[in-house]
């Protein structure tokens, strides 16, 4: 029974003068096992009395045992006092805190209270909290077994048995249990299979046991060497070759994962059939020589005999008698001379030809020089198709400038009648597409000047796809019969007829459309980094992903017509579709995605997942941004989404809005451009997801319209509380402008707004001039949302192209290669990297491992997935290199490095292997 009216117990004991009691003795913490009361014991020097008081209140003095003795080396007296505390004390109590006993011991000077010992009942549950589950890994593998022991006081201890047999991880580095009772083994070996077991223990002396786990290790099988392509099977034509392999390289163990691919590969081939040769038609017959003998030859070249065919049987060459044996030399027949002039025959012969070349030559001289008589006489009867005709618009207005380059076929103009007839039209615009001339219609259509030439060839560049980087040409070709000149007088070119206006301007969507946004490189074991120029889209391939002494042409893509994913109720897409491959290429450790995203990416309002589409063409959920899973891994930084993953396929961000506050980020741009009439200027405006890839197809479009960017674009917070997006232009100079009737404001509903279009969102405006000397327009341009953000663009530029301020686009530009190979793909060195991962992957005390260095570079979840990782820092560095690759913020990394060791240094010592302290300075330099 505790004393309540004991407080006054120390006013009862006088003061003197002397020493404070000193205590030799104090009570420790204790555990009640059981129904077994425990002992509390103080001892004090010099002391005259002591007592317990526990939870607050002074415990009688007839529960206390004392025992005095004397230091006989000072001679002071020494006072031990001991109480029991049972069981049924300490479930009795229901303070806020654990039940507690502290001594109070006096002397002649005063009082000293010992520490406070806190007494608590100590038990063990029965049920694990987690057990450790089954499964199949492949062989070198990591291994992370979990176990959650029961709750108990104090906590208990973990011990791990293998087949009923005590695992010792002293014993073999390979195993270490020391990371939160789990088990970790960091190379799967096919001597780890079996069961494992958690057995947990504390002071009660009660072993409590988790359900076993079978560990089976699976070597995955993997394909040998392709074997030698087989020969074509075919004898000539078309047919087929092979080559094979076998999946055993390793062969699949313990339920080990088949080989995925085709162990058979066959392509088509083509033999080339062979060609026997066959004799050319006889020459004509030789001058006969005074042998009274004539020559004829062939050759064997219709067809000359290829891929084994045969040669020609028979002569080359014959001779025969060209008097019909009348002729005879010497009085003796013709047989008996034959062999006599047979060298004089052929020596005749030569001299022959010598004339009758030097006879062609001189004739031919003659012909020319008639001919150029001829030509001259011509060309200044029909001097209107001179060579170079020059339009007078040039001169003028500076707006096309024609070149023609002719060829005449069946009259005098064409001295050589292998040449084939062409003609060349190249035309240089300075100022916007007018199609208004008429005459320009039977220039692309039924124009008499073309339509006798057999070949036209028409090749048109504008001048503002030059100062926006396109140097494309299109050419259009056109077939017409043969002929002579057209007659009369010749027409003044000028621009396309506006009926034809849509047929050309649909010509030069050719011209500067972009192409595939894609990029493909071949990567090997050392790795690299593949863009695509300007979208934000980039695929890092960490080194050593690929398999040594092999490569594989990877390629990354984006979506350029509308996704084939449709999204589900209030679903909406983020971002571009992604996909990249080639899908059966399966990397070693996990490769870097990023993908941009518009979205205001809280996770109050929004819900953001990543879909995979099938081989079927469906799309599967891969995983939530939040979501703890080892496949995949998703970090969601402000403007990109940075995928961590081992399989290749398509894919892409989809998000869900959880209240009206979410926030769809939209890039707001306006372009403008003088229209055919020379006094108006059209200004357009986009509301675009705010995605690099996105705002590209903005510019890609204005490029054919001759479109120029006027202001910087700015970024608009478009929230989901369906109110209507207006677009208006204000402040229009009164007395230089006016803007077009019913056209000064414009309204989008929402849904378009929001659930995004295949096509970019603009608004159109028109103005019109006063007068042609009005250079300047000075306006702005005002994109609110209803109830929500509102953005000013003010435009101030030139109408004159000559004048005009170039604004740029992007506001960094990705590197003219799309693909960065090897070392110069990464911004962390490789010596450097080494050094991080052999620091941060082997565990140490107090958290100095790859979680730390995780934290420091702002990843704090789903740790699950790196953990299962053969080297969890390289995965968080890989990571590291895929946020940071237009900044390269190598101080930053620099700097956290160094504060993580400033951190450990502070830390107390705790006796673990040592490792070789790298230095990581933080300087400007950077690594």
């Amino acid at each position: 029974q505790r004393n309540e009216n004991s407080e006054a117990l120390p006013e009862s004991i006088p003061s003197a003068p002397g020493t404070l009691p000193h205590f030799l003795e104090e009570p420790d913490d204790s555990y009640i096992i059981k129904s077994n009361p425990i002992v509390l014991r103080c001892r004090a020097v010099p002391a005259m009395q002591i007592f317990f008081k526990c939870n607050g209140e002074w415990v009688h003095q007839n529960e206390h045992v004392s025992h005095e003795s004397l230091d006989e080396a000072t001679g002071l007296k020494v006072r031990e006092v001991s109480i029991n505390v049972t069981r049924q004390q300490v479930e009795d109590f229901h303070g806020p805190e654990d039940y507690w006993c502290q001594c109070v011991a006096w002397s002649h000077l005063g009082t000293s209270k010992s520490r406070k010992a806190s007494v608590r009942i100590a038990y063990l549950r029965k049920n694990f909290e987690q057990d450790p589950q089954g499964k199949e890994v492949p062989i070198e593998g990591m291994i992370v077994l979990h176990c959650r022991p029961p709750e108990g006081v104090p906590a208990a201890e973990v011990e791990w048995l293998k087949n009923e047999e005590p695992i010792d991880s002293n014993l073999d580095e390979n195993i270490d249990t020391r990371a939160d009772h789990n088990l970790i083994i960091r190379q799967a070996r096919l001597s780890d299979s079996g069961n494992y077991t958690c057995m947990a223990a504390n002071i009660v002396w009660v072993k409590r046991r988790s359900l076993s786990a079978t560990l089976v290790v699976c070597v995955n099988g993997g394909w040998s060497s392709w074997t030698e392509w087989s020969s074509c099977n075919a004898r000539c034509g078309r047919g087929w070759q092979k080559r094979s392999r076998t999946c055993t390289n390793p062969a699949p163990l313990n339920g080990g994962a088949f080989c995925e691919g085709m162990s058979v590969q066959k392509i088509t081939c083509t033999s080339l059939c062979p060609v026997d040769g066959s004799w050319e038609v006889w020459s004509e017959w030789s001058v006969c020589s005074p042998e009274c003998e004539h020559l004829r030859v062939r050759e064997c070249a219709a067809p000359a005999p290829r891929n084994g065919g045969k040669h020609c049987e028979g002569l080359s060459q014959e001779s025969e008698n060209c008097t019909e044996g009348l002729c005879i030399q010497d009085k003796k027949p013709l047989h008996e001379i034959k062999s006599q002039n047979k060298l004089f025959f052929f020596s005749y012969v030569e001299r022959g030809g010598d004339i009758a070349l030097y006879s062609g030559l001189a004739a031919a001289v003659l012909a020319v020089a008639v001919l150029a008589l001829g030509v001259t006489l011509y060309r200044r009867s029909q001097s209107e198709y001179g060579v170079d005709v020059i339009d007078s618009s040039a001169l003028t207005g500076g707006f096309q400038t024609f070149n023609f380059k002719t060829v005449r076929q069946g009259n005098s103009l064409l001295l050589n009648s292998s040449l084939q007839p062409e003609l060349t039209v190249s035309r240089t615009y300075s100022g916007p597409i007018c199609l208004q001339d008429p005459l320009d219609k039977e220039l692309m259509t039924e124009s008499s000047l073309f339509n006798p030439l057999a070949d036209i060839k028409v090749k048109v560049q504008s001048s503002f796809m030059v100062s926006l980087g396109v140097s494309d040409r299109a050419e259009y070709h056109g077939k017409a019969p043969p002929g002579s000149f057209p007659q009369g007088t010749p027409r003044p070119f000028g621009t396309i007829q506006a009926r034809n206006k849509a047929m050309f301007i649909q010509s030069l969507a050719s011209i500067s459309s972009s192409s595939e946004l894609r990029s493909t490189a071949l990567f090997g074991h050392l790795g690299g980094r593949l863009v695509i120029p300007n979208t934000g889209v980039s695929l890092l391939i960490p080194h050593g992903a690929i398999p040594e002494e092999s490569s594989w042409e990877i390629y990354l893509a984006i979506t350029q017509k509308e996704s084939s994913l449709e999204p589900e109720g209030p679903e909406v897409l983020l971002g571009p579709e992604v996909s990249c491959g080639p899908p059966e290429l399966a990397a070693s450790s996990p490769c870097a995605l990023s993908i941009p995203h518009c979205a205001h990416a809280d996770p109050q309002h929004w819900s953001i997942r990543l879909k995979r589409r099938t081989p079927q063409g469906t799309w599967e959920e891969v995983m939530s941004v939040e979501e703890e899973t080892t496949s995949c891994y998703c970090l969601l930084d402000p403007y990109a989404c940075h995928i961590l993953l081992n399989s290749f396929g398509t894919y892409a961000l989809i998000g869900e809005p959880i209240s009206d506050c979410a926030v769809r980020q939209l890039k707001v741009a306006v372009f403008g451009c003088l229209s055919c009439n020379s006094l108006d200027y059209n200004l357009r405006v986009y509301c675009v997801d705010n995605t690099p890839c996105a705002f590209q197809e903005v510019v890609s479009d204005e490029r054919l319209q001759g479109g120029q960017l006027l202001e910087e674009p700015k970024l608009l917070h478009f929230k989901g509380n369906t109110c209507s997006l207006q677009i208006s232009v204000l402040d229009v100079p009164p007395f230089l402008w006016r803007i077009k009737p019913f056209t000064a404001c414009q309204e989008v509903p929402f849904s378009r707004v929001w659930r995004g279009s295949s096509r970019p969102l603009l608004g159109a405006f028109s103005l019109e001039r006063f007068s042609p000397a009005t250079t300047q327009l000075c306006c702005t341009v005002c994109v609110r949302q209803l109830q929500g953000h509102e953005q000013l663009l003010h435009v101030q530029t030139s109408v004159l192209e000559t004048e005009r301020e170039n604004i740029t686009f992007f506001a960094h530009e990705d590197s003219a290669f799309p693909a960065q190979l090897g070392p110069k793909a990464f911004k962390i060195p490789r010596s450097i990297r080494q050094r991080i991962c052999a620091t941060f992957d082997s565990p140490g005390a107090k958290g100095k491992d790859w979680q730390m260095l995780a934290q420091k570079n702002s990843i704090s979840r789903n740790l699950s997935f790196f953990a299962a990782q053969s080297s969890p820092s390289a995965v968080i560095l890989d990571l590291w290199e895929a946020r940071h690759q237009h900044d390269g913020d190598l101080d930053s990394l620099a700097c956290a490095l160094e504060e993580i060791g400033r951190t450990h240094s502070q830390l107390p010592d705790v006796a673990e292997p040592e490792l070789e302290e790298p230095e990581f300075p933080c300087s400007r330099n950077g690594l």
